[in-house]
């Protein structure tokens, strides 16, 4: 099974786009949530850093400028998706992914409490 480490860079874009009011509360996502051909279709016009943004970890090991190395996507693209943090959450509890599990959650806490 393969080892994550929080992606730091996209934590601070969740937050930006939290603060920015780029999110969704209420979404299927599994109807929202992007494809491997949506993620070919971004990079053609950004570059790695920007894909990467939208990831919540990195996988330990796999090569720099590869999908392979982001995981745990929690938006479309364009907007955050709070069901993709929760997905996120979930996924990563229940594969015992602890650090990306503690930083989704405190992602979800940070969307939840901006809207008070």
């Amino acid at each position: 099974m393969p080892k994550y480490r929080v992606n730091d860079a996209a934590v601070e874009y969740a937050h930006h786009l939290v603060d920015a009011r780029r999110y969704v509360l209420r979404s299927r996502w599994r109807d929202v949530q992007p494809s491997a051909a949506d993620g070919t279709r971004y990079l053609r016009t950004h570059t790695w850093a920007e894909y990467g943004a939208w990831h919540l970890a990195l996988t330990e090991g796999a090569a720099e400028e590869t999908k392979r190395r982001y995981a745990f996507v929690f938006g479309d693209f364009t907007r955050l998706h709070r069901m993709g943090i929760i997905s996120c959450h979930y996924r990563a509890a229940e594969w015992g992914h602890k650090e990306v599990e503690l930083a989704a959650h405190d992602l979800l806490q940070y969307l939840d409490d901006s809207r008070r």
